[in-house]
């Protein structure tokens, strides 16, 4: 299939799958914070700005 892509036998229509689950995922990450408790959604914020910090 690849082969066939590159020749351009056939057509790669995938390109819309990602763009949808891209659209899923949005949703799914304001639906998983609603559904949080503020002190679980801190605890998970420290973690990202010490990781995002230590890098420095």
């Amino acid at each position: 299939m690849i082969g066939k892509i590159a020749t351009d036998e056939i057509v790669d229509d995938r390109e819309g799958l990602s763009s949808a689950a891209a659209e899923m995922g949005r949703k799914g990450g304001k639906k998983r914070v609603a559904s949080m408790m503020p002190e679980r959604r801190r605890e998970i914020a420290q973690v990202a700005a010490a990781t995002r910090w230590a890098k420095t």
